[in-house]
């Protein structure tokens, strides 16, 4: 059984969000477990517009490529460039180190608790 962070936001698509300004947005265990070993990262630019649930990347993995969404919109603050140099802190990290953007937020979409978030996952 998972256990997710009661302080996070999370999407249907797998990503979330801290309450922070700018919000910190990565992927969760359930994702990063899911794709298998992650091998690259394709992120929004520093600057560029985000709309909430709309894809903003993608995740490429030993199993598949996966495509990122935001759950937030606003501007891009900041991006995790360790991330991308080293894609596997995102397996090893999914809620720390392994953050993958910061928004400045404007605008959120659907959001679920952890609790809300482990019952549409079955964990």
């Amino acid at each position: 059984m998972a256990d997710f962070p009661e302080n996070l936001k999370y999407t249907t698509e797998h990503e979330w969000l801290d309450g922070s300004t700018p919000a910190v947005i990565g992927v969760t265990d359930v994702a990063a477990e899911a794709l298998g070993d992650v091998v690259y990262l394709e992120l929004p630019e520093v600057g560029a517009q985000v709309e909430a649930g709309a894809v903003v990347g993608e995740i490429e993995s030993t199993k598949s490529v996966s495509e990122l969404y935001s759950p937030v919109s606003g501007t891009v603050a900041e991006v995790n460039t360790e991330a991308v140099d080293n894609p596997e802190i995102v397996n090893e990290d999914p809620y720390g180190k392994g953050w993958l953007f910061k928004v400045e937020v404007t605008g959120t979409g659907e959001l679920l608790s952890a609790a809300e978030y482990a019952a549409h996952t079955g964990n």
